[in-house]
Protein backbone atom coordinates (compact mmCIF):
# COMPACT_ATOMS: atom_id res chain seq x y z
CA UNK A 1 0.00 0.00 0.00
CA UNK A 2 1.15 3.55 -0.54
CA UNK A 3 0.77 6.25 2.51
CA UNK A 4 -0.44 9.59 1.71
CA UNK A 5 0.74 11.56 4.31
CA UNK A 6 0.47 15.19 5.79
CA UNK A 7 0.57 16.78 9.55
CA UNK A 8 -2.50 14.63 9.81
CA UNK A 9 -3.08 10.93 10.52
CA UNK A 10 -1.27 8.86 7.37
CA UNK A 11 -3.77 7.03 6.12
CA UNK A 12 -3.29 3.84 3.05
CA UNK A 13 -4.16 4.18 -0.32
CA UNK A 14 -5.09 6.51 -3.04
CA UNK A 15 -6.01 9.77 -1.35
CA UNK A 16 -9.02 12.01 -3.12
CA UNK A 17 -11.70 14.72 -2.20
CA UNK A 18 -15.02 13.69 -0.84
CA UNK A 19 -16.89 16.73 -0.20
CA UNK A 20 -14.34 18.89 1.06
CA UNK A 21 -12.78 15.86 2.80
CA UNK A 22 -9.51 13.67 2.36
CA UNK A 23 -11.10 10.33 1.54
CA UNK A 24 -8.51 7.29 1.19
CA UNK A 25 -9.54 3.93 -0.38
CA UNK A 26 -7.52 0.62 0.27
CA UNK A 27 -8.15 -3.18 0.28
CA UNK A 28 -7.65 -4.85 3.51
CA UNK A 29 -7.02 -8.63 2.31
CA UNK A 30 -8.68 -7.70 -0.77
CA UNK A 31 -11.20 -6.01 0.53
CA UNK A 32 -12.11 -2.41 0.02
CA UNK A 33 -11.88 0.23 2.23
CA UNK A 34 -12.81 3.71 2.64
CA UNK A 35 -11.38 6.13 5.86
CA UNK A 36 -12.90 9.75 5.31
CA UNK A 37 -10.45 12.44 7.81
CA UNK A 38 -11.85 15.41 9.12
CA UNK A 39 -9.99 18.34 8.48
CA UNK A 40 -9.24 18.95 11.95
CA UNK A 41 -9.61 15.76 14.37
CA UNK A 42 -11.62 15.92 17.43
CA UNK A 43 -9.82 14.90 20.59
CA UNK A 44 -10.15 11.30 21.38
CA UNK A 45 -10.61 10.42 17.94
CA UNK A 46 -13.80 9.60 17.61
CA UNK A 47 -15.41 7.72 14.67
CA UNK A 48 -18.23 6.50 13.07
CA UNK A 49 -18.59 3.25 10.66
CA UNK A 50 -20.99 3.35 7.91
CA UNK A 51 -22.19 0.31 6.81
CA UNK A 52 -23.43 0.02 3.56
CA UNK A 53 -24.24 2.57 0.58
CA UNK A 54 -21.30 4.78 1.10
CA UNK A 55 -22.04 8.16 0.33
CA UNK A 56 -26.14 8.01 -0.20
CA UNK A 57 -27.58 10.70 1.67
CA UNK A 58 -24.96 11.72 3.93
CA UNK A 59 -26.21 14.12 5.94
CA UNK A 60 -25.06 13.01 8.95
CA UNK A 61 -21.81 11.99 7.91
CA UNK A 62 -21.07 15.02 6.88
CA UNK A 63 -22.37 17.00 9.69
CA UNK A 64 -19.71 14.41 12.11
CA UNK A 65 -17.09 15.17 9.99
CA UNK A 66 -16.93 18.63 10.24
CA UNK A 67 -16.84 18.24 14.16
CA UNK A 68 -13.94 16.46 13.57
CA UNK A 69 -14.95 12.55 13.10
CA UNK A 70 -13.55 10.02 11.49
CA UNK A 71 -15.70 8.18 8.81
CA UNK A 72 -15.11 4.67 7.86
CA UNK A 73 -16.21 1.73 5.48
CA UNK A 74 -15.45 -1.67 4.62
CA UNK A 75 -17.28 -3.66 2.00
CA UNK A 76 -19.77 -5.94 2.57
CA UNK A 77 -22.04 -6.05 0.29
CA UNK A 78 -23.81 -9.24 -0.41
CA UNK A 79 -22.91 -10.30 3.00
CA UNK A 80 -26.34 -9.41 4.65
CA UNK A 81 -24.57 -9.55 8.50
CA UNK A 82 -23.30 -13.23 7.64
CA UNK A 83 -19.95 -14.57 9.18
CA UNK A 84 -17.93 -13.87 6.48
CA UNK A 85 -19.29 -10.11 7.17
CA UNK A 86 -18.69 -10.14 10.52
CA UNK A 87 -14.62 -11.78 9.50
CA UNK A 88 -14.10 -8.62 7.77
CA UNK A 89 -15.94 -6.35 10.24
CA UNK A 90 -13.19 -7.99 12.98
CA UNK A 91 -10.22 -7.19 10.73
CA UNK A 92 -11.33 -3.83 10.29
CA UNK A 93 -11.82 -2.90 13.69
CA UNK A 94 -8.72 -4.31 14.62
CA UNK A 95 -6.83 -2.67 11.90
CA UNK A 96 -8.46 0.87 12.77
CA UNK A 97 -7.99 0.32 16.72
CA UNK A 98 -4.64 -1.66 16.69
CA UNK A 99 -2.73 0.47 14.03
CA UNK A 100 -4.56 3.79 13.87
CA UNK A 101 -5.42 4.34 17.50
CA UNK A 102 -8.82 4.40 17.37
CA UNK A 103 -10.93 4.69 20.04
CA UNK A 104 -12.58 1.47 21.61
CA UNK A 105 -16.02 2.40 20.93
CA UNK A 106 -17.16 3.39 17.53
CA UNK A 107 -20.61 4.66 16.74
CA UNK A 108 -22.32 1.79 14.42
CA UNK A 109 -24.48 3.15 10.52
CA UNK A 110 -26.46 1.05 9.03
CA UNK A 111 -28.85 2.30 6.03
CA UNK A 112 -31.33 0.15 4.95
CA UNK A 113 -29.70 -3.71 4.35
CA UNK A 114 -27.12 -2.13 6.46
CA UNK A 115 -29.08 -2.67 9.62
CA UNK A 116 -28.18 -6.74 9.30
CA UNK A 117 -24.48 -6.41 9.79
CA UNK A 118 -24.76 -3.70 12.67
CA UNK A 119 -26.65 -5.38 14.50
CA UNK A 120 -25.10 -8.76 14.20
CA UNK A 121 -21.63 -7.26 14.96
CA UNK A 122 -22.97 -5.46 17.60
CA UNK A 123 -24.76 -8.51 19.06
CA UNK A 124 -20.99 -9.94 19.07
CA UNK A 125 -18.91 -7.62 19.79
CA UNK A 126 -21.34 -4.99 22.80
CA UNK A 127 -18.51 -3.79 24.72
CA UNK A 128 -16.91 -2.05 21.10
CA UNK A 129 -19.95 -0.15 20.58
CA UNK A 130 -20.98 3.17 21.80
CA UNK A 131 -24.04 3.38 20.00
CA UNK A 132 -26.03 2.47 16.95
CA UNK A 133 -27.94 4.86 14.06
CA UNK A 134 -30.07 2.88 11.88
CA UNK A 135 -32.12 4.83 9.14
CA UNK A 136 -34.76 2.08 7.92
CA UNK A 137 -32.97 -0.54 8.42
CA UNK A 138 -33.97 -4.46 8.01
CA UNK A 139 -34.20 -6.35 11.03
CA UNK A 140 -35.23 -9.56 10.09
CA UNK A 141 -34.42 -10.56 6.56
CA UNK A 142 -37.46 -12.62 6.67
CA UNK A 143 -39.28 -9.31 6.11
CA UNK A 144 -36.32 -8.26 3.22
CA UNK A 145 -35.62 -9.64 1.51
CA UNK A 146 -37.21 -12.57 2.25
CA UNK A 147 -40.94 -11.13 1.68
CA UNK A 148 -42.35 -13.31 3.94
CA UNK A 149 -44.96 -10.40 5.31
CA UNK A 150 -46.47 -7.97 3.86
CA UNK A 151 -43.56 -6.42 1.83
CA UNK A 152 -42.47 -7.68 -2.24
CA UNK A 153 -38.84 -8.99 -0.55
CA UNK A 154 -36.38 -9.24 -3.35
CA UNK A 155 -35.86 -13.04 -4.77
CA UNK A 156 -32.56 -12.26 -5.90
CA UNK A 157 -31.29 -11.13 -2.66
CA UNK A 158 -33.28 -13.77 -0.27
CA UNK A 159 -31.35 -16.64 -2.99
CA UNK A 160 -28.19 -14.94 -1.93
CA UNK A 161 -28.74 -14.50 2.01
CA UNK A 162 -29.50 -18.32 2.13
CA UNK A 163 -26.20 -19.16 0.14
CA UNK A 164 -23.84 -16.81 2.17
CA UNK A 165 -25.26 -17.96 5.71
CA UNK A 166 -25.46 -21.67 4.75
CA UNK A 167 -29.32 -21.85 5.04
CA UNK A 168 -32.04 -23.80 3.60
CA UNK A 169 -35.47 -22.07 3.53
CA UNK A 170 -36.83 -23.99 6.23
CA UNK A 171 -33.70 -22.81 8.16
CA UNK A 172 -33.82 -19.04 7.25
CA UNK A 173 -37.70 -19.36 8.73
CA UNK A 174 -36.45 -20.22 12.06
CA UNK A 175 -32.97 -18.14 11.92
CA UNK A 176 -33.07 -16.96 15.35
CA UNK A 177 -29.78 -14.68 14.51
CA UNK A 178 -31.71 -11.56 13.05
CA UNK A 179 -31.54 -8.18 15.03
CA UNK A 180 -35.12 -8.48 15.94
CA UNK A 181 -33.84 -11.78 17.99
CA UNK A 182 -30.56 -11.27 19.65
CA UNK A 183 -31.15 -7.98 21.10
CA UNK A 184 -29.97 -9.22 24.94
CA UNK A 185 -26.32 -8.49 24.82
CA UNK A 186 -26.92 -4.62 23.22
CA UNK A 187 -29.53 -4.07 26.07
CA UNK A 188 -27.03 -5.71 28.70
CA UNK A 189 -24.08 -3.17 27.28
CA UNK A 190 -26.59 -0.86 27.83
CA UNK A 191 -26.31 0.61 24.21
CA UNK A 192 -28.28 3.36 23.12
CA UNK A 193 -29.94 2.87 19.74
CA UNK A 194 -31.73 5.70 17.06
CA UNK A 195 -33.47 4.66 14.17
CA UNK A 196 -35.17 7.12 11.36
CA UNK A 197 -37.93 5.26 9.56
CA UNK A 198 -40.53 6.10 7.04
CA UNK A 199 -44.05 5.50 7.93
CA UNK A 200 -45.10 4.24 5.13
CA UNK A 201 -42.44 2.26 3.89
CA UNK A 202 -43.18 -0.14 1.30
CA UNK A 203 -39.57 -2.00 0.84
CA UNK A 204 -38.74 -2.87 5.27
CA UNK A 205 -41.76 -2.34 6.06
CA UNK A 206 -41.80 -0.51 10.20
CA UNK A 207 -44.49 -3.28 11.38
CA UNK A 208 -41.98 -6.35 10.38
CA UNK A 209 -39.08 -4.34 11.63
CA UNK A 210 -38.37 -1.40 13.75
CA UNK A 211 -41.49 -1.73 15.72
CA UNK A 212 -40.69 -5.22 16.49
CA UNK A 213 -37.00 -4.03 18.06
CA UNK A 214 -38.39 -0.85 19.46
CA UNK A 215 -41.04 -2.74 21.67
CA UNK A 216 -38.54 -5.82 22.63
CA UNK A 217 -35.80 -3.39 23.22
CA UNK A 218 -37.92 -1.45 25.61
CA UNK A 219 -39.10 -4.43 27.24
CA UNK A 220 -35.22 -5.45 27.68
CA UNK A 221 -35.06 -1.54 29.20
CA UNK A 222 -32.91 -1.10 26.29
CA UNK A 223 -32.41 3.03 25.52
CA UNK A 224 -33.94 3.53 21.92
CA UNK A 225 -35.22 6.79 19.81
CA UNK A 226 -37.22 6.32 16.89
CA UNK A 227 -37.89 9.46 14.87
CA UNK A 228 -40.54 8.98 12.39
CA UNK A 229 -41.25 10.48 8.87
CA UNK A 230 -44.86 10.28 8.79
CA UNK A 231 -45.22 10.44 4.68
CA UNK A 232 -41.84 8.65 3.88
CA UNK A 233 -41.61 5.56 1.99
CA UNK A 234 -38.35 3.64 2.18
CA UNK A 235 -36.75 6.43 0.21
CA UNK A 236 -35.54 9.42 0.61
CA UNK A 237 -33.13 7.83 3.94
CA UNK A 238 -31.80 10.49 6.55
CA UNK A 239 -33.01 13.68 7.65
CA UNK A 240 -32.56 16.76 5.82
CA UNK A 241 -31.34 18.43 8.61
CA UNK A 242 -29.58 15.88 10.74
CA UNK A 243 -28.93 17.71 14.04
CA UNK A 244 -31.68 15.25 15.89
CA UNK A 245 -29.51 12.20 14.94
CA UNK A 246 -25.88 14.09 15.31
CA UNK A 247 -27.34 15.01 19.07
CA UNK A 248 -28.33 11.80 19.80
CA UNK A 249 -25.03 10.59 18.67
CA UNK A 250 -22.76 13.15 20.96
CA UNK A 251 -24.78 12.39 24.00
CA UNK A 252 -23.85 9.20 24.08
CA UNK A 253 -20.93 8.78 21.97
CA UNK A 254 -19.62 10.73 25.68
CA UNK A 255 -21.00 8.75 28.08
CA UNK A 256 -19.57 6.13 26.81
CA UNK A 257 -16.72 6.67 25.07
CA UNK A 258 -14.28 5.62 27.87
Amino acid sequence: MNNSCTDKICFPGTKSDWNGFDRFDFELEGVPCIIVRPEQTAEGRPWIWRARFFGAFPYVDLAILKLGWHLVYTDVVELYGSPEAMRRYDRFYHFLTAEYGFPKRPVLEGYSRGGLPVYAWAAKNPDKVACIYADAPVCDFKSWPGGKGVGPGSAECWNTVLKVYGLSEAEAMTYSGNPIDNLEPLAAAGIPLIHVVGDVDEVVPLSENTAILEQRYKKLNGTIEVIHKPDCAHHPHCLENPQPVVDFILKHYNARKA
